[in-house]
């Protein structure tokens, strides 16, 4: 792997894994906003906390070195996540500008999936 690749990884990684944790962490505190943004989604309070307990535990496993096949789960339901709560926004009539941090985090995502060195993808961990 490049210098070059090594960078825009790690790069992609801790932005996304810091998005992550601080949206979890809030989600987890139940703050007043987030409970009315899932209300107006159309979800319920639980909900927070299932997505809260989720992104901490795949922003460790992303970050952590071996298992490969763990971070590919982390990187799916980050995927899952991020298009789940872009369609959502849409769906609710928000205006498009409300799906950017979503947006944002849906390319860290990829970008950081996309670059991982090789020991840490499935395929040659084996």
């Amino acid at each position: 792997m490049s210098k070059r690749n090594k960078i825009i990884y790690w790069i992609a990684t801790v932005w996304l894994a810091l998005g992550m944790v601080s949206t979890g962490i809030v989600q987890l505190m139940q703050a007043e906003k987030e409970v009315a943004l899932m209300l107006k989604l159309g979800y319920p309070n639980y909900f927070l906390m299932t997505l809260g307990v989720w992104k901490l535990l795949g922003s460790v496993v992303v970050l952590m070195p071996k298992f490969p096949l763990l971070k590919e789960w982390a990187y799916a339901g980050f995927f899952f996540t991020t298009t789940g709560a872009i369609v959502s926004h849409l769906a609710s009539g928000a205006e498009i500008t409300e799906t950017f941090p979503a947006l944002l985090l849906l390319v860290l995502t990829v970008v950081s999936w996309y670059f991982r060195p090789a020991g840490r993808k499935v395929a040659d961990a084996a």
